[in-house]
């Protein structure tokens, strides 16, 4: 990894995408989403602080733990932009994303659990399909393997004319 001399203060989107191992495009995306901030040059080129490099590293390690880029970029804006996160800071933002993490967890989970009973389907058209129809919301509507796209307000699609509408199948349970 290049090193930098002490005495430059600013580092081009080139040294910064060598030193924190982000491309160039991810450097151009963070910083279109508020994540760092740069200034321009006379030639309208990049400029980033040395402190960008700890803003690019916690937003990568908080990615990586799925921590969406709205969520981070809120983090962040809580922070003075002249001043770089801290570990202080990781300890405390990642304590308060510690109950969402886990929430997705059980969420994924659940999902796993229950996805050897949807590719057994092959159709995904079970009533109890948590993929498909989680908490059963159609269940007490329809049945079969058609999902009724209804907005409010509206009334449910009509049979083409001439043909009249298939009787809805009777349980058999």
């Amino acid at each position: 990894m290049p090193q930098l001399p002490e005495k430059i203060h600013e580092l081009t989107v080139g040294q910064l995408a060598a030193r924190s191992g982000a491309a160039v495009s991810a450097l151009h995306f963070y910083e279109a989403k508020g994540l760092i901030s740069s200034r321009r040059t006379s030639g309208n080129q990049r400029r980033y602080t040395r402190d960008t490099l700890r803003r690019v590293a916690f937003v990568r390690a908080a990615q990586r733990v799925g921590i969406p880029l709205a969520t981070i970029r809120e983090a962040l804006a809580e922070l003075p932009e002249e001043r770089t996160p801290t570990r202080d800071d990781w300890a405390r933002l990642s304590e308060a994303w510690r109950s969402e993490l886990d929430q997705r967890i059980r969420q994924l989970n659940r999902l796993r659990d229950h996805l050897t009973d949807c590719i057994g389907c092959g159709c995904l058209s079970l009533d109890t399909c948590v993929l498909s129809n989680p908490d059963d919301v159609f269940g007490e509507r329809l049945a079969g393997s058609r999902l009724l796209v209804e907005r409010p307000g509206t009334a449910p699609p009509r049979a083409p004319r001439g043909r009249e509408p298939e009787p809805e199948p009777e349980d058999s349970l």
